[in-house]
């Protein structure tokens, strides 16, 4: 059964069947979830596995927290859309941050996520060829074994610079923070 009351939540399906083939499955920091051969992702929350599902992973996407505005205008800005027919390749990446992390005041993340880490600018150096869809999942109001899913797509050519973005990223201090890191990369079927 899927609930599309709120058109900002997502699910993402692994198993058997889905739109998105797995080319790789690499657990990077934390406990590991099952292995699968192809990923869904579906608006609306899927509250009953379908036949062939392995797990379910639940997110919305939310008002961007840390940004200030002449960040977000430039996000916008460059943002290309999730889903376009050249963008053949993705990654699903699931990423759960410590306790220390969220004990932390709003503006100390921000200031660990931007002035120390400058992730809003490591990703809008690589904006338009790379979309990117982040969504919370802290804020779902139910467990989810993830805070953050971060769905982002690209051309295969791109796969060079995408890696680099994550290279630069997973270097910063806002890393240190992650205690569970998954990244799963996509084909399209």
């Amino acid at each position: 059964m899927t609930d599309v009351l709120n058109e900002r939540i997502f699910s993402f399906l692994g198993g058997e069947n889905g739109t998105w083939s797995v080319v790789s499955h690499r657990t990077l920091s934390g406990d590991p979830i099952a292995p699968v051969a192809c990923v869904e992702m579906v608006q609306g929350l899927i509250a009953d596995l379908p036949p062939g599902a392995v797990w379910s992973l639940h997110g919305v996407t939310t008002n961007d927290r840390y940004t200030h505005a002449a960040e977000k205008a430039e996000l916008i800005k460059r943002q290309a859309p999730i889903g376009r027919p050249s963008s053949t390749r993705s990654a699903l990446i699931l990423l759960r941050k410590t306790a220390e992390w969220w004990a932390l005041p709003q503006d100390e993340r921000r200031d660990v996520l931007e002035e120390q880490s400058h992730h809003i600018a490591i990703g809008l150096r690589y904006l338009p060829a790379i979309a990117r869809r982040l969504l919370h999942c802290r804020d779902m109001g139910i467990a989810e074994p993830f805070d953050f899913i971060g769905f982002l797509d690209f051309a295969p050519t791109e796969e060079a610079a995408f890696d680099d973005m994550l290279r630069e990223l997973r270097a910063t201090r806002e890393w240190a923070f992650m205690d569970r890191e998954i990244d799963i990369r996509l084909t399209r079927s």
